[in-house]
């Protein structure tokens, strides 16, 4: 295996990480696309509650994400994944026996408590290497992307053949697969049965909220999160009662639109990078999904109109879904970088249960349309939020080789103190410095007067 591959065991927790988290995150999603369809067979069930219990997973994983990272520092990892997996299956149980929409809701409230995202991402960051390891985070990326896409097409047709029991059972074998991979497949470092007795560094939490570049970017994923969440209270039930298409049919519809979406955001992220015009290109992909929300809410009655419209929206959403990671781990300083990633998390999930509710309230007392203009309003404040946000700095790679790799330590604060100089990586022991440099204020005549030669 070459020097810039995976080894053996980072192969080994990439892969079944990505695995863990797909069945994990697929699980969560697969109730998206169904849950308002199937709202007659709870008792007691109202549009506000069917969008609780669409969006509750949310609000567990939002206030829980933070303190099971905290709590996997002090106990280890594998410990918080295995009660978390546990957690999941006991709550699509509760889910899948559940009649009442109170039952429902409890256990999807289960489901999320389960909120081990962070303690995953830690893991991963603990059995791989620095230099492999946004390689490692952007494959599970990918894995929860997918996992998102399947869960639209499997959940309505899983639905149709088994009933929203079935749905919530199969979640269950789901989670039960995860813990087969988190006991037997997920490499487990050595000293992650014991201790680690180290303190939370709960003063990056207070470093992260303070930087409005991250801010900014928080309210981003909470706003898109909201939206997404809300437009599935309403137009799994619009594509069956306004546009006649059968429940069954659903999945093939939501395949087609996320295919040719994923493929009409393509020339928009290879512009954003060739070009370095990542902010027009991010603020513009906002407006776009601003402008379809506001359309959607007249073609309701229009088969075509509201397809196209959906196509739209979900150009921009898979972009931004895709942009925002980037930006945040950009915007972050090394050390704050997991931090910056958990708020991020819990913005995140913390907009998927405001999008439910919020979503299932409007369109309670004020009907469908009123959700797609209170969506495309979101969006557009969003896009005044974003205007303000500055451009992400765009930094050239230099790589050196020291002439004295003993004195690696000395040799990495000297090379942080030059002007430009972003980050310094050197791993220990090796004889190789990965310098990340901004070309507006690095000279690389500095590097002259050092024991280095540029690589």
């Amino acid at each position: 295996m070459s020097k810039a591959g995976f080894n053996q065991v980072e192969s080994r927790a990439v892969i079944s990480l990505s695995s863990l988290y797909l069945v994990r995150m697929l699980g969560l999603f697969m109730a998206l696309p169904v849950l308002s369809l199937y709202a007659d067979d709870y008792r007691q069930s109202t549009p506000f509650l069917i969008g609780v219990a669409i969006g509750i997973y949310g609000l567990s994983q939002a206030f829980l994400q933070l303190p099971l990272g905290l709590l996997s520092d002090r106990i280890g990892r594998r410990p918080v994944i295995i009660g978390g997996l546990l957690m999941l299956t006991a709550g699509s149980v509760v889910a899948a026996t559940a009649d009442s929409i109170y039952g429902l809701i409890a256990g999807r409230f289960m489901q999320g408590a389960g909120a081990i995202a962070s303690a995953m991402m830690a893991l991963l960051a603990d059995l791989t290497r620095e230099s492999n390891r946004t390689k490692a985070m952007a494959a599970v990326g990918a894995s929860i992307g997918l996992s998102f896409m399947l869960s639209l097409v499997i959940g309505p047709w899983l639905t149709d053949n088994t009933g929203i029991s079935g749905l919530f059972m199969f979640t269950a074998a789901l989670a039960v697969i995860g813990l087969l991979i988190a006991l037997f497949v997920v490499p487990v470092p050595v000293d992650d049965a014991e201790p680690h007795g180290r303190a939370p560094v709960l003063s990056l939490v207070g470093e992260v909220l303070r930087d409005p570049r991250l801010v900014r970017l928080d309210i981003g994923v909470f706003a898109l999160h909201l939206i997404i969440t809300a437009l599935f209270v309403v137009v799994p039930l619009i594509l069956l009662e306004r546009l006649g298409i059968a429940r069954q049919q659903h999945g093939w519809v939501y395949l087609g639109l996320l295919g040719l979406s994923f493929v009409g955001m393509i020339p928009m992220l290879v512009l954003a990078e060739r070009r370095r015009i990542v902010k027009p290109v991010f603020v513009s992909a906002i407006a776009l999904t601003a402008v379809a929300l506001l359309a959607l809410s007249s073609v309701t009655q229009n088969l075509y109109g509201f397809l196209a419209c959906l196509f739209v929206f979900f150009v921009g959403f898979n972009y931004l879904e895709a942009s925002l990671p980037s930006l945040v781990s950009r915007a972050a300083s090394r050390a704050s970088r997991g931090t910056a990633s958990g708020v991020y998390s819990s913005a995140q999930f913390l907009g998927a249960f405001c999008g439910g509710a919020g979503g299932g309230y409007v369109y309670q007392e004020f009907g469908v349309q009123a959700v797609f203009v209170a969506c495309g309003l979101i969006a557009i404040a969003w896009t005044i939020v974003a205007l303000a946000m500055p451009g992400p700095v765009y930094l050239r790679t230099i790589t050196l080789m020291l002439d004295d790799p003993q004195s690696s330590g000395n040799m990495s604060q000297r090379l942080r103190a030059l002007p430009g100089v972003c980050d310094v990586l050197i791993i220990a022991g090796a004889a190789e410095a990965t310098l990340q440099v901004d070309d507006h204020s690095f000279d690389d005549a500095v590097l002259d007067d050092l024991p280095v030669q540029v690589a």
